[in-house]
């Protein structure tokens, strides 16, 4: 039996809804776009959402939005994929990296309190597999901070604070039990980005979005706004508003950047968005079954679910605390010999060389390196059946 490891979940509605958008003779950003923009902030019941072509945009705008750059500083976790830091390069602002905590995958709260100076304008906590991070005690970690913070921007002072733009590119449908009750992952953080990507539980193929909480002093309408500039080319008019009888003219008003989303992939999520509640009620099966079967003394499975978090179980980390990352990576090809598809989430950043050029070493960072080594992530999506399932818990107790 072969097990792929995260294939996208595409029906023929999908395939239909994008056939309808390239026969309407508007392929690129336009009312599907829109359309999916408002699903997206009602369902995360966010103050306002855009849609851009990836997270990683989603993350590298809301930075320029609040002008963080050279001399400032954003901390990010060190476990994690490149995306979260790189975005801070960038823009030019200086990387300053923290461990994750000792028995979980979230950033360390306490190595993230004392790293906030007089320099540093962001966090950017990472909902690592699905799982958000407790967002109440990030945020009483800046207030305390305050006196620190010299805003250098309109934005940062309408914020007052260090920013929290949460890394969210796994999360999506998750949601946390926060001071103020339920709260989706997308109003959690002050901004979030969410990747749509073709591994993601919920896809454009390639896309994100980027949700936002109420800014005092600020309206929603300029915030969405200015990032509908920065995503192209500071143009003042999208294609669809040009398309209007003698409206050609525009203005470039900021010499910025092109990552709009069009809506031949916008089509694709407006459907995922129909089907999602379903495909979030499957991956929780899949996960109660995983557990059931391999959870014991000797391994170590992630937790989705709580009474105070639910996750959108993206991920399935598995660890087995006894294993050298020799004996792990021996596990995942013993798993590939019997056709089975895994992975490893995350190398830490300081493993990977454009972070080691940065003075960065994994050496100072033990708790990412400890659930580095002996981490395999096993395939979770909703084209498993329960027959392959079955399969990959069979090999993995019997291989291991």
């Amino acid at each position: 039996m072969k097990v792929p490891f995260s294939p996208p979940d595409i029906t023929e509605a999908e395939i239909k809804e994008v056939s309808e958008a390239l026969r309407s003779g508007w392929i690129t950003t336009g009312p599907r776009t829109k359309k999916l923009e408002n699903e997206v902030r009602e369902m995360t019941g966010a103050a306002g959402a855009a849609c851009l072509n990836s997270a990683t945009a989603c993350e590298e705008l809301a930075l320029r939005l609040f002008e963080i750059g050279p001399g400032d500083e954003v901390i990010v976790p060190a476990y994690t994929y490149t995306s979260t830091a790189s975005c801070v390069a960038h823009v030019g602002a200086t990387i300053r990296m923290v461990d994750i905590e000792e028995d979980s995958y979230e950033i360390n709260y306490d190595q993230l309190e004392a790293a906030i100076n007089e320099h540093t304008k962001a966090v950017v906590p990472v909902d690592l597999g699905g799982v958000m991070c407790d967002y109440d005690r990030i945020r009483e970690i800046v207030e305390r901070k305050k006196s620190l913070f010299k805003p250098a921007s309109r934005y940062q002072e309408a914020l007052g604070r260090v920013l929290i733009l949460s890394d969210a590119a796994h999360a999506f449908g998750a949601k946390r039990r926060l001071q103020e009750g339920w709260v989706h992952a997308g109003a959690a953080a002050d901004f979030t980005s969410f990747s749509f990507h073709a591994v993601k539980n919920f896809t454009t193929a390639e896309g994100g979005a980027l949700t936002w909480k109420e800014i005092p002093g600020i309206s929603n309408e300029e915030i969405y706004k200015q990032l509908m500039l920065f995503s192209l080319h500071g143009q003042s008019k999208d294609a669809l508003a040009k398309t209007q009888l003698g409206a050609w003219e525009y203005d470039i008003v900021g010499t910025w950047y092109k990552c709009n989303m069009t809506d031949v992939v916008a089509a694709i999520g407006l459907v995922q968005m129909e089907r999602y509640p379903e495909m979030l009620k499957r991956r929780q099966e899949l996960i109660r079954r995983y557990t059931e079967g391999i959870a014991c003394d000797e391994v170590e499975v992630i937790t989705h679910f709580t009474e105070d978090n639910i996750s959108s179980g993206h991920l399935m980390l598995v660890r087995i605390p006894s294993y050298s990352e020799e004996d792990r990576n021996t596990l995942i090809r013993k798993m590939a010999e019997a056709d089975i598809a895994t992975n490893v989430h995350y190398k830490p950043l300081p493993m990977h060389t454009a972070y080691k050029n940065l003075g960065f070493k994994i050496e100072d960072y033990p708790n990412a390196y400890a659930r580095f080594a002996c981490e395999i992530t096993l395939p979770l999506h909703t084209l498993l059946t329960d027959e392959m399932q079955d399969y990959v818990i069979e090999q993995f107790n019997a291989l291991r």
